[in-house]
């Protein structure tokens, strides 16, 4: 061929070369999942939210490193940055159903500031609700209802009420409007009383007599068969020695 090799890349190759990509090429992994109750979907360990109206409906899911899509029936829903936090949940605002985006300006160390003014008691049941959650959402109502409670009652009582669900582990604001609402925090908690054992070295358990009870009955056992032996002998015309076991004379 003639030419050099840059005259025939210029003739050649340019001609037919393409612009390259926008982006460089990503790799994205690719996931089948299913919209949960609390309108999240999980993936790698992290909870991404959904537009709420579409809990139960199956997702599939397209992630790179930086960036999470998620797609119902071929059409883009949300879109979210990637979180490697492991069991936590990355939500919308938009996402929420009004119900739940009434408690958006909430966060579970605001709750937990505003119940450790009530009470310690308070505070504790705060955080218990808080952390039996698998999502913070579902705790912000039944913590928000307890600490409004104090609108009706007054807070020395919601901290009794409180200690009192505390003690029946009863982590709920329903229960707690029912202490109150019955008045049981009124009433003396009786404490529990915790039994010691006495620990020394002369003091024995039960078990260390067992086998001497049970020596004892094979005695009495070994004694009464004796003594049903002498009179059988008796009614022969014998005579039986119980003390010694000897035989006697007619």
């Amino acid at each position: 061929m003639n030419g050099t090799r840059n005259t025939l890349f210029e003739s050649v190759d340019r001609p037919a070369l393409k612009p390259l990509p926008e982006k460089r090429y990503e790799f994205r992994h690719f996931e089948k999942a299913t919209i949960r109750l609390d309108y999240h979907v999980e993936f790698d360990k992290h909870f991404y939210s959904v537009p709420h109206q579409l809990r139960n409906e199956h997702a599939d899911i397209w992630a790179t490193s930086t960036t999470v899509e998620i797609f119902s029936k071929g059409v883009r829903i949300a879109t979210h940055p990637r979180s490697y936090l492991e069991n936590k949940a990355t939500t919308l605002d938009e996402h929420r159903p009004k119900s739940h985006r009434e408690f958006g300006d909430w966060t579970t160390e605001k709750l937990a500031e505003s119940a450790s003014k009530i009470g310690p008691a308070a505070s504790a049941l705060v955080e218990a609700i808080i952390q039996r959650q698998k999502h913070p959402e579902q705790g912000l109502r039944s913590c928000l209802g307890i600490l409004r409670l104090t609108k009706r009652f007054d807070e020395q009582r919601l901290e009794s009420a409180c200690k009192r669900a505390l003690l029946i582990q009863s982590y709920s604001y329903k229960s707690v409007k029912s202490i109150l609402s019955s008045n049981l925090d009124q009433l003396p908690i009786a404490e529990k009383q915790t039994q010691l054992s006495i620990v020394h070295e002369n003091i024995r358990g039960a078990e260390a007599f067992a086998p001497k009870v049970i020596e004892e009955q094979h005695h009495v056992s070994r004694i009464d068969d004796r003594e049903i032996e002498a009179s059988e002998v008796a009614r022969n015309g014998e005579s039986f020695g119980i003390a010694n076991g000897t035989k006697g004379g007619p």
